[in-house]
């Protein structure tokens, strides 16, 4: 069976590389003429993911026609163009496999909601967890959560097309849960590169993940996802991965933050993105109309935005009101 992946940055061609481990045809479409003749003449892809071999078994496209009856997708596009890309595509009834992770700005709509209007006769999958797209491509092991909306039957039809021994989903029927864990990390990434910009130490890092973790938590909770799915790999395990290093591009423009460069300073001239970025501001507004206490999540929108210097926003963090750890006071 042949799959498709719709997006050709680090993580749609990392998961392309992982897919055709096992000899299956895969065909990834890309937005840039010149990165789909790449991809198919030197088997390479320098403007996202510089330095890896690709297989000669990856066809890349320009054209979404190509996906018309394609029935498995990969949908790997920035969150912000999901639903721009994905109504273009030839309707189809498939399982369609949302992997971007972040809210949709101006709607406030997860990817699944995003998906389900612009292509209602697909069966909808998230894949999510703690992945950096070079050592996926590179073959290490690395372990994620398939969320099915049509449960153990959806499971059952991808986790094998999926499955490789050094790639390993592990099966969930909380959509919203998968979601929202990969969304809200993004956030809490800039947090954690904030704090090691400005070198407050391992021990305020450890703190902000607790703390953030915390927060990623009540929202959840508030949306509808389960505690056990935001404890496992696309919410706690993401948050780890994703909070400790650079290779993280939230965390790289946290660390920008922390250094001194505003947020237009840290984004321009960058090829790939991060979502965090996107996801912060209307996440603050969610939460905000919602009642959910996220004073984390407010820093990095104050930050982003270019109200106060990271030093300020961190001591006001500081500065909050002691209370219990645990409850609806923390």
């Amino acid at each position: 069976m042949t799959v498709g992946v719709i997006g050709a940055g680090a993580w749609g061609t990392a998961l392309a590389q992982a897919l055709v481990s096992d000899g299956s045809n895969v065909v990834i479409w890309a937005r840039e003429a010149e990165l789909v003749s790449e991809i198919n003449s030197a088997h390479s892809n320098s403007l996202f993911l510089p330095g890896a071999q690709l297989s000669p078994q990856i066809r890349a496209t320009g054209d979404l026609a190509d996906f018309a009856d394609v029935p498995v997708l990969l949908a790997v596009v920035p969150a912000q163009f999901l639903a721009l890309v994905l109504s273009a595509l030839p309707q189809y009834p498939r399982d369609l496999v949302l992997c971007a992770k972040g809210i949709e700005a101006g709607t406030g709509r997860l990817m699944s909601d995003v998906a389900l209007a612009a292509a209602p006769s697909a069966s909808l999958a998230v894949l999510s967890g703690p992945t950096f797209a070079h050592e996926v491509a590179a073959g290490l092991p690395t372990a994620v959560t398939l969320a099915c909306s049509g449960g153990e039957a959806q499971w059952a039809r991808l986790s094998p097309l999926l499955a490789r021994p050094m790639l390993r989903p592990y099966y969930s029927d909380d959509v919203i849960g998968a979601e929202v864990g990969g969304a809200v990390k993004n956030v809490l990434a800039i947090a954690c590169g904030v704090v090691d910009g400005l070198g407050l130490g391992q021990n305020a890092r450890a703190a902000l993940i607790a703390r953030g973790y915390a927060e990623m938590l009540r929202f959840g909770l508030a949306r509808g996802a389960r505690g056990d799915t935001l404890s496992g790999l696309c919410g706690l395990g993401d948050l780890v991965l994703t909070c400790s290093s650079t290779s993280s591009r939230n965390f790289s423009l946290g660390k920008a933050l922390g250094e001194g460069m505003s947020a237009a300073e840290a984004l321009s001239g960058k090829n790939s993105v991060a979502e965090g970025a996107a996801t912060a501001p209307v996440l603050a507004d969610l939460a905000q109309r919602d009642g959910i206490d996220m004073p984390i999540v407010e820093a990095v929108c104050r930050l982003l935005a270019g109200e106060a210097p990271a030093s300020h926003v961190v001591a006001n963090l500081l500065a909050r009101p002691l209370r219990a750890e645990q409850g609806e006071a923390s």
